[in-house]
């Protein structure tokens, strides 16, 4: 059984954006790419890993599936100052220097496609080793859905552990919920899918299926988990709610069945295209069989030297390590 320690690349190295503090640019940069290289050095031990896949991403599919997809993400870059946009573009430049290392440098599974997202090929490269284990580098909770048996997630933002027994920190020590007092369980990820794909997605900008439903029902109202409880079924529970049809601020008609089915095609990790899944298989075919890469350590020596990673620098055996580790399955 192979460990594969898969990286959400771009969420990792800007989020990481936003928790840094520095007085300079070059400094800012320097502190993501310790939090990025510290976090997978980390799952890398922890987790016994054989091989890093790193994800990128591209121009999504969903755009064309549904048009308001992300569009608050390009309201948001409109609105930055003149100097809020340089700095943005000296981070990009970053990154995209960074990619190129990967690529050329390493002989990690770099993963990128025009028209997928980082997410796409994160559940796509699972999905095609169902016999191995996973840990997915990323802050993001999306891939709580994927999380089993043999997928976990580390948050090396916040250094959280996710899996399926519950959160632990990265120690492997059990969190306590502030509420309870207890170990802080991660709710079932089907029930987080079928939740998400009815209220929506406020930050990647997917309405609602059913605006204002309830969690729980009423006497005369039948509530999410009422529904998803008669799932398999199919029942009067489902149906009562899919059937449903509201109005939305524009005076459009919607049922709520239509639009959780597009909700669906837009947030759950197994419901791309199939022409979708094939572009991700192909690429991921090309990328495996790619010509090995020598002298790796020397290379990111290199690296840590044009952006000046004096403290991961003074670490370089400990990252060539999983730099240089191929692809094996």
């Amino acid at each position: 059984m192979i460990n594969y320690i898969i990286v959400d690349t771009a969420n990792m190295f800007f989020r990481a954006k936003h928790v840094v503090r520095g007085d300079s640019l070059d400094t800012k940069i320097g502190m993501c790419w310790h939090i990025m290289f510290s976090s997978i050095n980390k799952a890398w031990k922890q987790f016994h890993g054989n091989h890093v896949v790193f994800c990128l991403e591209g121009r999504s599919w969903r755009r064309s599936v549904y048009d308001p997809y992300k569009r608050n993400r390009d309201a948001v870059r409109d609105a930055l100052t003149p100097k809020e946009q340089e700095e943005d573009e000296v981070f990009w430049n970053a990154f995209i220097d960074f990619q190129t290392f990967l690529r050329e440098k390493t002989n990690c599974t770099v993963l990128q496609d025009g028209q997928c997202e980082a997410d796409d090929f994160i559940a796509q490269w699972i999905f095609n080793h169902p016999k191995d284990r996973h840990v997915i580098v990323s802050s993001d909770s999306d891939f709580y859905q994927l999380i089993s048996d043999n997928v976990r997630q580390y948050n090396g933002i916040m250094k959280h552990i996710i899996t399926i027994d519950g959160y632990y920190d990265d120690s492997n020590k059990e969190l306590i919920d502030k509420k309870t007092g207890e170990h802080r369980k991660l709710a079932e990820p089907e029930w987080l899918l079928f939740e998400k794909c009815m209220r929506g997605d406020t930050s990647d900008n997917i309405f609602s299926a059913y605006p204002g439903v309830r969690k729980k029902g009423s006497k005369n109202k039948v509530g999410l988990i009422e529904a998803f409880a008669d799932r398999h079924n199919k029942g009067f529970d489902w149906n009562n709610l899919m059937l449903q049809r509201w109005v939305d601020h524009e005076g459009n008609e919607h049922r709520v069945l239509e639009d959780y089915e597009r909700n669906r095609m837009l947030v759950d990790l197994t419901q791309q295209p199939d022409e979708i899944k094939q572009a991700l298989n192909e690429t991921i075919d090309t990328v495996v069989n790619k010509d090995p890469i020598q002298n790796v350590g020397l290379h990111f020596m290199r690296f840590c030297g044009v952006w000046d990673l004096q403290r991961i620098s003074t670490s370089v055996p400990e990252h060539a390590e999983y730099l240089n580790a191929k692809y094996v399955n």
